[in-house]
């Protein structure tokens, strides 16, 4: 049976299962949000029990709480997290009754470590989590802080599954995905470039996380529109209660933050409004030639601005809708070799509805992005592309038991434009419009040791006239309170289109494209009936926690990328009737290629009072075939290892040191084997070709045939605070990367034979502010 149908009647089976545990039962549900009553902020993953029972609940991502089919009854309620005082509260549920219950913790001089333990435990036997890291900003701050500050993506290059080209160039590869078959949300927006072209910084500041939740495959049906991964950040509410923020300065970027209440509530069982914020910029360009003299002031040539903004309105009982807006910008100036750059900016509005009466928990979301690149080079032809999108969705939520039901529907629109050449040096200018119209069902139900996660997606491609049902699936099986089991896997398709050359040793252009009809005809000797790019996963791990509070993590994983458009580096003629009688590889814009991506994952993890080690070991095979040859990717790392360190000291625990090492195997890449006039025949036959000017050109060798050598890079840094008063501290952070200065290779310049590594030893002193 293939796994599709494996999908499919796992679902239908699971819809039958819901029609038996949906009680009308004289039960009552007790439902809110638990904050953070100095400042108003949300509280995630905290424990919201009835004393005395087996009734409880852990707080979402939005800080909800819901403990349903109770029965009517006298009560105590008691809330603990990390950091907090426990909070206990008597309550009297009644028949029938939907209770909402606003929950204040106050900040407590003493966590009990065993609290965020039990939690976590809770949810490592009621979730399936497979593929699935959950990012907090307490994450955040156990990575080396380079630059002075904690950054997503210095933390998203130590999660299992995930490949960087390294400091420069800025793009993750997820378990065999491009960063065009990647979906980026920020607060439900489309991010179409969420890295910096120095590697180092995303375009998310990090006191602006709440959290970030990273899909490295078989997620399930409430995501759609890409075929590898998806990373869904939401940014924290602005503070409710008094005007805070933080100045942060270092010799690589300095930033502005500042929040606070628009208009306070009066009570608790009033309404508040809140403003958050951010504001940060990069000027290595100009620091690298006066306090990094030592370097080749070439070397780093990175500037960029990033500006985020958010209006949030909550009411009594959680109710709340928000208002944001991005603006980012990147450059960067390589004298001789190339100038890049790129902007992005967007608008939306989200909601969260907490129906009085109701079991539903009602979200949407309405969005605009837009985003534009450019790339000049003094050997090739500019490159430009652009591409804006608008996405709409309502989603409903139910929680019934320890079960939770959540279906919705959403619809996008995508234009996008190119200006691009081939290897060929052929001119492809496309413009390109999407309307896609989707819908998802998924149901989580907990049978005895089982946790089955059934999903199922309905995507329609209005303007290809296309429709793909989309099966998914997570399992999870309890073998005992130490040891689980799971599974997940589906069906994945897209309308994106990249126009990476793979004959760049590094891609940095990305160019966007809705999918071509400019496409061959037949594909590994079957006609072509889609123009979408389509994959399925399959994803096997375990889960065991070990003594002395290790805890162990393997995965092991297959995507089937089975048609995937590229660009066509084998064309050579234009695609009209003069030409009709070539075959379709030598003369249309883009080819379709299939491949497989499997590999195997290991994160060793230990997390007990002043001490964090987090250790990665990733194996991965990629392969792609085209059609004309088979031939290993350009993000083809056979090994990659990961060991971060943290720990916490000092009388008053002000003293924190990280430590990352991270070593990769050596990515392939195309050779080239000499240089020659390329004539352009550009009068045809009457072209004198003893008298033409040609191009300077490149015999390339066979496809990524050939292996840079192998990254290895360790950083450190250092971190002190000072509490200047109870709502101020003062911070100094000390960081150093590549302290063993290793030449990491970054690229060949074809032209010139030049050598260009990565990074090398760059110090670093940064401080800031929190009022």
């Amino acid at each position: 049976m293939s796994l599709k149908k494996v999908l499919f009647y796992s679902f239908i089976f699971s819809l039958f299962i819901l029609t038996t545990v949906i009680s009308h039962a004289q039960t009552a549900t007790v439902r809110g949000f638990v904050y953070d009553k100095e400042t108003g902020e949300t509280i995630l993953f905290t424990n919201v029990i009835l004393k005395g029972t087996a009734f409880g609940s852990t707080t979402n991502g939005e800080g909800l709480y819901s403990i349903s089919k109770v029965p009517p009854g006298d009560y105590t309620l008691v809330v603990t997290c990390l950091g907090y005082d426990s909070l206990i509260l008597p309550i009297t549920l009644k028949a029938d009754e939907i209770l909402n219950k606003k929950l204040l913790l106050t900040k407590g001089s003493i966590g009990l470590k065993t609290v965020e333990v039990s939690a976590k435990k809770e949810a490592d036997k009621t979730v399936v989590q497979v593929g699935v890291t959950k990012i907090t900003p307490a994450d955040l701050k156990m990575i080396p802080s380079i630059g002075g500050e904690p950054d997503l993506a210095q933390y998203l290059q130590v999660v299992p599954g995930i490949i960087s080209t390294g400091d420069q160039g800025g793009q993750l590869y997820i378990r065999g995905g491009t960063p065009i078959q990647n979906l980026v949300l920020l607060d439900g927006m489309t991010i179409f470039n969420p890295f910096h072209s120095i590697g180092l910084f995303s375009v998310f500041d990090p006191e602006i996380i709440q959290k970030a939740d990273v899909y490295t495959g078989g997620f399930n049906a409430e995501y759609g529109g890409r075929i590898s991964s998806v990373m869904d950040i939401t940014t924290r509410d602005g503070n409710s209660k008094y005007l805070s923020g933080k100045v942060a300065v270092s010799p690589f970027t300095s930033s502005v933050n500042l929040e606070g209440p628009i208009s306070k509530a009066a009570t608790e069982n009033d309404g508040s409004t809140s403003f958050l914020l951010s504001a940060r910029t990069s000027y290595l360009q100009q620091t690298s030639q006066t306090i990094y003299k030592g370097l080749d002031t070439t070397k780093l040539p990175y500037n960029f601005l990033d500006l985020y903004g958010k209006i949030s309105m909550t009411s009594a009982n959680g109710s709340k809708v928000n208002f944001f807006g991005f603006n980012f910008n990147d450059y960067v100036n390589f004298p001789n070799l190339y100038t890049l750059n790129w902007h992005s900016y967007g608008a939306g509005s989200n909601f969260v509805l907490v129906p009085s009466g109701s079991d539903v928990i009602i979200d949407g979301v309405f969005a605009y992005s837009n985003y534009n690149i450019a790339i000049n080079e003094p050997d090739n032809e500019p490159r430009n592309s652009g591409i804006s999108s608008f996405n709409l969705g309502l989603n409903f939520t139910y929680y019934i038991d320890k079960d939770e039901l959540k279906y919705g529907l959403s619809a996008s629109g995508t234009q996008t434009n190119l200006d691009f050449f081939n290897p060929s040096n052929l001119e492809i200018t496309e413009t390109g419009n999407s309307t896609e119209f989707e819908g998802y069902l998924k149901y989580k139900k907990i049978i005895g040791n089982f946790v089955m996660e059934p999903g199922f997606r309905l995507s329609v491609y209005g303007s290809l006239g296309e429709t793909t049902p989309e099966p998914r699936l997570g399992l999870k099986y309890n073998v005992s309170d130490k040891f689980r089991l799971k599974f997940s896997g589906g069906y994945y398709s897209q309308n994106l289109v990249s126009t990476s050359s793979e004959q760049d040793v590094v891609n940095l252009f990305y160019g966007f494209l809705t999918g071509s009809q400019n496409l061959q005809s037949n594909f590994n000797g079957s006609p072509v009936t889609s123009e979408l790019q389509k994959a399925r996963h399959a994803i096997f791990g375990f889960e065991w926690d070990l003594p002395n509070h290790f805890n162990l993590n393997v995965e092991g994983y297959i995507k089937d990328f089975y048609q995937v458009e590229e660009i066509n580096p084998y064309k050579i003629y234009a695609d009209d009737g003069e030409n009709a009688a070539y075959n379709d590889l030598l003369k249309k814009d883009f080819i379709l290629e299939d491949g497989i991506a499997k590999g195997i994952d290991f994160l060793l993890k230990y997390d007990y009072k002043r001490l964090y080690i987090w250790m990665v070991y990733d194996y991965g095979y990629n392969v792609r075939n085209d059609g004309m040859q088979t031939y290993s990717p350009v993000w083809d790392r056979t090994s990659s290892i990961n060991l971060v360190t943290a720990y916490n000291f000092g009388k008053k625990l002000d003293w924190t040191v990280d430590v990352r090492w991270n070593y990769g195997s050596g990515f392939p890449f195309t050779q080239s084997q000499g240089y020659y006039e390329q004539i352009p025949f550009d009068k045809g036959i009457n072209t004198n070709y003893t008298t033409a000017n040609g191009n300077f050109a490149i015999a390339y060798a066979g496809l990524d045939q050939g292996r840079l050598p192998a990254y290895n890079r360790i950083d450190v840094s250092a971190n002190k605070k000072w509490v200047l008063s109870k709502r101020s501290t003062l911070e100094a952070n000390f960081s150093a990367i590549n302290i063993l200065d290793r030449a990491n290779i970054f690229y060949y310049n074809r032209i010139t034979n030049q050598r260009i590594n990565q990074l090398p030893f760059l110090p670093s002193l940064g401080l800031s502010l929190s009022f």
